[in-house]
């Protein structure tokens, strides 16, 4: 059995920085591609970051990539996500995946996280 447990999720004043971790367990996720996906409320869910195996190659949507990291420690099996400069309209639900490769499609995922909030407000 597989499972992905995100964490760090919470209230942030805009401006302020938050990190997600995301721990897997159940098996070796080395070789998976490792995702980060928002969904805000009345929104479909949306691609935000995804990294590599071996963590050398990431790809982070526009909206974010001057201010958001992704990273990875296979030797803890967890994806982290380090969100600076934080907006309000960077409030979701954020999930994490593990999947067969790197990619921005959920598709190319095969297991997810349950969600952990993060909302940006003063």
């Amino acid at each position: 059995q597989v499972q992905l447990v995100e964490s760090g999720g919470g209230l942030v004043q805009p401006g302020g920085s938050l990190r997600l971790s995301c721990a897997a367990s159940g098996r070796t996720f080395s070789f998976y591609g490792r995702g980060w996906f928002r969904q805000a409320p009345g929104k479909e869910r949306e691609f935000v970051a995804t990294i590599n195996w071996g963590g050398g190659r990431t790809y982070l949507v526009d909206s974010v990539k001057d201010r958001f990291t992704i990273s990875r420690d296979n030797a803890k099996n967890t994806v982290y996500l380090e969100m600076n400069s934080l907006k309000p309209e960077d409030t979701a639900v954020y999930y994490c995946a593990a999947g067969r490769k790197t990619s921005s499609s959920s598709y190319d995922y095969d297991y997810w996280g349950q969600g952990t909030q993060v909302t940006v407000s003063s």
